[in-house]
């Protein structure tokens, strides 16, 4: 039947779209209501967009969808899958690979390499892929933990702070190893313990074109450099430019709504975290004390994500290990917690996934605070 013999099938669609689209609604409406309510200078909105931030995701998601139609993505993942020997073998490497590289490319970059890799091998095996990328989510909140480049609230306070690099991993072990120690022992008794079942009809038909994946590659490693050294929106500009060249059919499969949520999120968070009620209400805290920070730290993760919070506390906690321990943990719980639990949600594009993430990352930070805090707190 047409839709213009159904006309309840529009309509349907449209219901669908908004609610999968619920996370741009949230805070587009509330952009757009503090804007009326709470105008500010354009300079002011020009800050909370973080541009830099915007141009540096769209260039890896440029990158990673080129890698996706090279084929590249598919072959490595049956490489991988014929080689393990369990479900619970495959998941812990995964998840160890995941904590690995958010060390030393950032949690979104790994997560973009990840995913993309764990859905294809849930395609070609019984690999439960979205237990498998909610793990990947708190390994990337483990693993960018110990690094001063991993996140941008630890590169944020460690410039801040002005600490050698050697110190800041060193002050954070404690935080890392308890995070990733309890990410082991959940994995282990989540995944099942059955063997790996391929079924490579999947495979059949696919082509990989090496031209593709290697311009991808480059692009992928030149937009990271590029981001390292704030020129996030010249390598976006570039690869826009290279795509549309040469490979215009994949920029129309990516996730462009993405980066317009990822803008009200930032304008939304960024303009409610300056209100002065919030202001006023921190002033009341004694930052002094370690614990303060640190629940404090935890807290306005959960409000208003890690990141946010960061800068939100940033002058008024003296002790910026403490609050790097504060919001790194804050990373779990809810999913506006950290931006890389949203990223690995849309890149899987599971169903129920947003559900499932809180069923596990609410509980283990009910688990992992108290216990992050006073092994820093004994150890640090």
């Amino acid at each position: 039947m047409s839709d213009a013999a159904n006309p309840d099938a529009a309509p349907f669609s449209w219901r669908q779209k908004l609610k999968s689209e619920w996370l741009l609604l949230l805070f587009g409406t509330l952009t757009i209501a503090l804007a009326l309510f709470d105008p500010q200078p354009l300079a002011n909105y020009q800050h909370w967009l973080q541009l830099p931030t915007l141009a540096g995701l769209m260039g890896l998601l440029i990158a990673i969808q080129g890698i996706r139609d090279s084929g590249l993505v598919q072959h490595a993942a049956v490489s991988i899958a014929a080689r393990a020997h369990s479900l619970r073998g495959l998941g812990l490497l995964l998840v160890a690979a995941t904590a690995l590289l958010s060390m030393v490319l950032t949690n979104d970059v790994s997560l973009f390499l990840i995913v993309p890799l764990t859905v294809v091998i849930g395609g070609i095996s019984n690999l439960p892929v979205l237990r498998m990328v909610v793990l990947e989510a708190l390994a990337v909140n483990a693993g960018s933990t110990l690094s001063p480049i991993g996140n941008p609230q630890n590169l944020l306070l460690w410039q801040h702070a002005r600490l050698p690099f050697l110190h800041f991993v060193v002050a954070m072990l404690p935080a890392a190893v308890v995070m990733f120690a309890l990410l082991v022992a959940f994995t282990l008794l989540w995944l099942p313990r059955d063997g790996i079942q391929l079924s490579m009809d999947t495979m059949s038909g696919q082509t990989t074109s090496r031209r593709l994946g290697a311009a991808s590659m480059i692009g992928l490693v030149g937009m990271v450099v590029l981001m390292e050294y704030d020129y996030a929106l010249l390598g976006a500009v570039l690869l826009l430019v290279l795509f549309a060249l040469l490979a215009r059919a994949s920029l129309t499969r990516i996730d462009w709504l993405l980066l317009v949520t990822f803008a009200a999120i930032f304008l939304g968070l960024g303009h409610f975290a300056e209100l002065p009620l919030v202001k006023h209400g921190l002033d009341q805290l004694d930052f002094k004390q370690p614990l303060t920070v640190f629940i404090s730290g935890v807290l306005a993760s959960q409000l208003i994500s890690n990141v946010p919070a960061t800068v939100l506390l940033l002058d008024r906690a003296p002790d910026a290990i403490a609050l790097a321990v504060a919001v790194n943990v804050g990373g779990f719980g809810l999913a506006i917690g950290s931006l890389a639990n949203l990223i690995a949600l849309r890149l899987a594009k599971q169903p129920h996934g947003l559900r499932l993430l809180h069923l596990v990352s609410i509980p283990f930070l009910l688990v992992s605070a108290p216990l992050v805090y006073l092994a820093w707190h004994w150890l640090g």
